[in-house]
């Protein structure tokens, strides 16, 4: 594999960790026009006509691609969606969702017997204490509710990494399209259940191009670009290569933010950011800068 991105495929995952970003401003937007749970049966709906009918099923159970489905449709997306729906901000939710690294290493070593390493603990702390900057600056934008709902929403996705991980090296633009089949049905139950057919019809009939355009930013952009460029360079290059990159994810997903929606970034605010943030880079980068150490040669 080639060891330094080309500019030309830097440019692309580049893009691709903008989309994933500013993501959380389509969202809001959308969610101006639509009730949230509506809004993520729709993604996931168009994330499956028509690619289901165009990308073959991946050789994996059915019960693992159910189980991925429920827990990135229902769990991680479908409670993002609901806490941004006026109980977190879009910035700080694009933050809060990424500590879903350490609940994947946290179930790792719950279900796997994994051990959390020296650094990993520091990593953690920091990431700990973004997250208790934000819970005593919580007020009209962010609610404890909101951030409950994004960290139950960070558990979900990190339980789908688990489950990803259990189906193998696999394409995942097609994992993740027969997965969503198993995604959509509990969310329209539940949108129908909770919001109310007078809520879905209202949205549905009141969505302007700007509210469908989002939609299918959240499928297309997010879902199939996102994971069909990520996976083409991860098929080219090495994950310590790649996957520092995602750590822009936040960047983009603050500053659109700050950028569309005009969020605040008072101190707290970056401060809550550099904390997070570090505990992500020292979790993602001292295994790669490790590695490095112990195999330059002895002076």
């Amino acid at each position: 594999m080639n060891k330094s991105l080309s500019l030309r495929h830097f440019l692309l995952a580049l893009a691709v960790v903008a989309v994933w970003g500013s993501n959380f401003v389509v969202i809001k937007l959308a969610l101006g026009q639509m009730p949230p749970l509506l809004f993520a049966t729709l993604r996931f709906l168009m994330v499956v006509v028509p690619m289901v009918f165009l990308i073959p099923r991946p050789a994996v159970p059915w019960r693992n691609l159910a189980a991925y489905g429920l827990l990135i449709g229902v769990g991680q997306f479908g409670l993002l969606f609901v806490a941004m729906n006026g109980h977190i901000s879009p910035g700080l939710a694009s933050l809060v969702i990424q500590v879903q690294v350490f609940f994947t290493i946290g179930l790792a070593m719950a279900l796997a017997g994994e051990t959390l390493q020296r650094v990993q603990w520091l990593a953690l702390l920091l990431a700990a204490g973004g997250l208790g900057v934000i819970v005593v600056h919580t007020d009209g934008s962010t609610t404890l509710l909101g951030l409950g709902l994004v960290l139950l929403a960070a558990l979900s996705w990190a339980g789908g990494n688990l489950v990803s991980r259990a189906a193998g090296r696999i394409n995942m633009v097609a994992y993740v399209v027969w997965s969503s089949l198993f995604a959509v049905p509990p969310l329209a139950v539940l949108s129908l259940w909770v919001e109310g057919w007078p809520a879905l019809l209202a949205g549905l009939q009141h969505a302007d191009a700007v509210a469908w355009a989002a939609v299918a930013w959240q499928a297309w952009g997010n879902s199939i670009f996102g994971y069909a460029a990520w996976g083409w360079l991860l098929s080219r290059y090495s994950a310590a290569t790649i996957t520092p990159m995602a750590l822009l994810v936040p960047l983009f997903g603050m500053g659109c933010s700050a950028w569309w929606l005009g969020e605040s970034l008072p101190p707290w605010k970056l401060g809550a950011a550099a904390l997070v943030m570090a505990g992500l880079a020292l979790n993602l980068l001292w295994p790669m800068l490790r590695q490095k150490l112990l195999k330059r040669p002895a002076p």
